[in-house]
């Protein structure tokens, strides 16, 4: 243990940190120990903390089942992160996962929400309440529903979103559930049934369940439905790559998921950040959230930018294999996407900044600043505690947010279509 480690140690330990075996934990001298709490922070034997982004809150656990990487990391108060490896993603409060849990870059866990063990997370957005089971995989989605902990949306155990396609590209963002509603914490849950997996990018209403062993293809955005499995037909077909017959749905649903971060980052700089008030430690947990947000943005136009790059191979496989007029508004449909990339990049980054109808807004910023104080600053109770009618009011005002950078692009792209 080198002499600055030990410093930090005997920092940490001295202002009530937890340390139960410090000879067994490391801590990366780019760590700053004026962002770890002093309050009931407990840090179990075999732990790794690294990275001057992390930040560790109070009440927070860190390794109970195993041992815990952290790495640039914002763990807010009494999140409890069992065991495994965490990068660069947020936790807020009382999240939690459970042991040989993956989490890479670009993850936001709300408020209570989290899994139990071996889940695998990347660029993935949970609600408040949301909760997955164990031996999953489940990156690229952002998942919402549910109205309180014990009426929550849930992904069963050995469940996957399949986000990488035989063409070899990630524009396969999922959206279960949606922003605008979400946010408000009242609507009905969303069920993956276990040992089933979601085909990326799909759309899932709230109320959807799907049964268990489903593997589900196929969009539901109006939610309230039950969807089951039926056992596909077993067949050998010439396989052709790069033609992307589904370019519309797969397109269409790029920009909505895209949009509605867009929303969710508007959300978080008016509203949320009413609630990251009164300590260094609080206002940087926001930060962090919102950093992921960028990051969650970048990635999704990033990716999409990969498959608009793929569009002039593809027209040219569609002309080969001349299989009429169906084949003909692929190819049209392919050529818009690849000629206006330029401008739909554009379109969907300067949606960021699309703070949507003040008219609209204002006056539900005002209610929900009224319902914190008399909440008690607590960002759950208030937003459970709205009134109906401005619970709807904050939904039109994020929708209009959605449906506006979704017409700014699809005006570049005029033969596509939204599947309803």
């Amino acid at each position: 243990m080198t002499a600055q480690n030990q410093n930090k140690f005997e920092t940490l330990i001295n202002k009530g940190v937890r340390l139960l075996d410090p000879g067994t934990v490391d801590i990366g001298e780019d760590v700053d120990p004026n962002r770890i709490s002093s309050e009931r922070v407990t840090i179990y034997p075999g732990c790794r903390i690294y990275g001057n982004d992390t930040l560790i809150m109070e009440g927070a656990t860190l390794g109970f089942e195993g041992p815990v990487t952290i790495v640039n990391c914002q763990i807010g108060p009494g999140v409890e992160l069992r065991g495994g490896f965490f990068r660069q993603s947020v936790f807020l409060k009382k999240a939690s996962l459970g042991s040989g849990a993956q989490i890479r870059e670009g993850c936001i866990l709300e408020e209570e929400s989290g899994g139990a063990h071996s889940v695998g997370l990347k660029q993935t957005i949970l609600f408040p309440f949301v909760t997955l089971g164990s031996l999953i995989n489940f990156c690229d989605c952002l998942m919402a529903g549910g109205t309180s902990p014990k009426n929550h949306s849930e992904v069963g155990s050995s469940y996957i979103h399949f986000n990488y396609t035989p063409n070899q590209d990630k524009a396969t963002p999922s959206l279960i559930g949606d922003v605008p509603r979400g946010v408000m914490l009242n609507q009905p849950p969303i069920f993956l049934g276990g040992q089933g997996g979601l085909v990326g990018p799909r759309r899932l209403g709230f109320g959807t369940a799907i049964t268990a062993g489903t593997i589900c293809r196929s969009d539901c955005p109006e939610g309230g439905k039950l969807i089951f499995g039926q056992q596909r037909k077993t067949g050998r077909f010439n396989f052709h790559p790069a033609i992307y017959h589904s370019i519309n749905r797969r397109t269409v649903n790029n920009i909505i998921y895209i949009a509605n971060l867009s929303a969710l980052r508007q959300w978080y700089l008016h509203v949320r950040s009413l609630f990251f008030r009164g300590d260094p430690l609080t206002e940087e947990l926001y930060r962090g959230a919102l950093n992921k947000l960028d990051l969650a943005v970048a990635e999704r136009v990033k990716r999409f930018g990969a498959l608009a790059a793929k569009m002039p191979d593809s027209i040219e496989a569609c002309r080969e294999l001349d299989r009429g007029k169906d084949f003909e508004t692929l190819i049209v449909r392919k050529r818009e996407l690849y000629k206006n990339w330029a401008k739909i990049e554009r379109a969907l980054k300067d949606g960021r900044d699309v703070e949507g109808d003040e008219s609209r807004r204002d006056p539900f910023l005002d209610r929900v600043s009224r319902a914190r104080k008399e909440n008690g600053g607590d960002y759950v109770a208030t937003i459970q505690k709205l009134e109906p009618a401005w619970s709807e009011k904050g939904s039109i005002w994020l929708q209009g947010i959605v449906d506006g950078i979704t017409r700014n692009v699809l005006d570049l792209l005029p033969s596509f279509k939204i599947n309803s």
